[in-house]
């Protein structure tokens, strides 16, 4: 067959070319069974792909003689081994021309049933069909590997990201031995939250690869609950000015460059951007971000930077401040770790973004939280008792009483303080008027009202005679005017919380 000098005519093998450039621009696998039907159509003979010398069909035209192949078995066994390049042979009535195709065995064999030999032009176009099948399958193997290869390196992305939310850098350079992406030597880090459609996530992602899959210096992970975020973690000295708040981007370079391009360019996008962080840090960092994509959604350019502002842990006196902390989380001890570090980002992001990041059921999400909550003594299901243990966990930093310096009653005798001693405190008044000072009154009004209804926005509206619609807009437009996520992640409630709470105090 191989020595066959006539060529098919022109047309046959442009109408052979136009199936094979269609199928290769689908970019899915090929329809191998419709160039069958087109090679039987040009010769008349019926034609199969046998997948390997075990005689399993892989594909056949309608009519093909299936009954002939057990006779053919030894013959398509040595093809497919590679013992024999091609041979022809009679079964019956029929001439049977067999070819394998490839290089690697097991290989295919194209097998043509026809009721005399082919004249040499169709023997050619058959040659030229081997040719082409051989093509497609080899594009159809690579496109299955490159698939795979992107899923696998979305998986290896997304579990540095998960370590690293868990305050555990380390843990993250264990799973990436071998090939550890630069992001972990580095010291510190930002977040990019961007907000875009979520069909062009990947696209994003794909375009700032490198070939160890991950994005130079940093990483691009899909958010596996938000489905329009993607979430950026840039090195320091990436795509940011040293300072807090800068926004104008001239000194960017990097991913944080790209990300305010793309923002610049596509009305739909929008970027939030936190401050710099230690990586163990890299869950403050993201709500940090989710803060000022809240704000960035209304900004004009929709980029912004984090307000910097100090963190009520920050502000409060110290001593008495861990006192009252460590009292209050002591009683983790007593619970798993995992229940204790399911309960922080349980803390720091909705439920179902936990059960998303770390592959649980919501259930068993509920199961930890109500274990930690069962052993402080607290509903972790009230806004007000998270934003409470919230803050302790803040000051500690971390998940339990343990490694304290002792409690409160050994050091000086004395009970800690309550917390309502801690934010009696004119620092804490200062920074409550901070927080709240920007916003409209009839927006703190729904605020408050919703905060009181346990942020439920219908309970909120019947509480204040207007519709759920309106709460959710008023709280959209607090969002904008005090730089906190009040509704997409939810963090920013422990500050209006606390802030409302404080004021409160002082009113009072």
């Amino acid at each position: 067959m191989g020595g066959v000098e006539e060529r098919p005519a022109a047309g046959q093998l442009d109408g052979l070319l136009r199936e094979v450039r269609r199928q290769a621009a689908r970019g899915a696998d090929p329809d191998l069974g419709r160039i069958l039907d087109w090679l039987y159509r040009q010769t008349g003979s019926h034609v199969a792909l046998v997948a390997d010398g075990t005689g399993r069909v892989e594909s056949a035209t309608e009519g093909f003689p299936l009954e002939t192949l057990p006779v053919l078995a030894p013959l398509l066994a040595r093809l497919s081994t590679g013992q024999l390049a091609a041979a022809a042979t009679d079964v019956g009535a029929l001439r049977m021309r067999c070819e394998g195709l490839g290089t690697h065995e097991p290989r295919p064999v194209l097998v043509v049933a026809g009721s005399s030999e082919p004249v040499p032009e169709e023997a050619a176009l058959i040659s030229h069909v081997g040719t082409a099948l051989t093509l497609l399958r080899h594009a159809e193997g690579s496109e299955r590997t490159w698939r795979d290869y992107q899923r696998k390196a979305g998986q290896l992305r997304f579990a540095v990201l998960q370590a690293l939310l868990a305050g555990e850098p380390l843990l993250a350079r264990r799973m990436t031995t071998g090939v550890v992406p630069p992001l972990l030597d580095a010291g510190r880090l930002r977040i990019h939250l961007l907000h875009c459609p979520p069909s062009e996530r990947d696209r994003i992602s794909r375009a700032r690869q490198d070939p160890s899959g991950y994005h130079g210096p940093d990483l691009l992970v899909h958010c596996p609950v938000f489905k329009e975020h993607l979430i950026c973690l840039v090195a320091e000295g990436e795509g940011e000015g040293e300072e807090e708040g800068d926004r104008s981007g001239e000194r960017g370079r990097g991913q944080g460059e790209f990300l305010r391009r793309l923002v610049r360019d596509n009305p739909r996008y929008a970027l939030g951007v936190s401050g710099t962080h230690p990586l163990n840090a890299t869950a403050d960092a993201y709500n940090q971000a989710a803060h000022a994509l809240a704000a960035a959604r209304t900004a004009p350019d929709r980029v912004a930077s984090y307000h910097g502002r100090t963190p009520l842990d920050g502000v409060l006196a110290r001593r008495p401040a861990l006192d009252w902390a460590r009292s209050l989380v002591r009683p983790l001890d007593s619970v798993p770790k995992t229940s204790v570090d399911v309960t922080r980002l349980a803390l720091n992001m909705p439920r179902s973004a936990v059960a998303g990041l770390l592959g649980l059921s919501r259930n068993t999400v509920a199961a930890h939280l109500r274990r930690a909550g069962d052993a402080l003594g607290r509903d972790l299901t009230d806004v007000r008792c998270r934003a409470t243990v919230h803050l302790a966990l803040a000051l500690t930093g971390s998940g339990s009483g343990s490694g304290s310096d002792g409690s409160a009653e050994a050091a000086g005798g004395q009970p800690p303080p309550t917390l309502d001693d801690l934010l009696a405190t004119e620092r804490a008044a200062v920074w409550a008027g901070t927080v709240l000072r920007p916003l409209p009154a009839r927006h703190r009004r729904t605020l408050q009202a919703w905060i009181d209804a346990n942020a439920d926005a219908q309970r909120a509206a019947h509480a204040l005679g207007i519709s759920r619609n309106t709460v959710r807009a008023h709280l959209r437009a607090a969002e904008a005017v005090l730089g906190l996520d009040l509704l997409t992640v939810g963090t920013g409630i422990h500050d209006a919380v606390h802030a409302l709470h404080i004021s409160a105090i002082h009113a009072g």
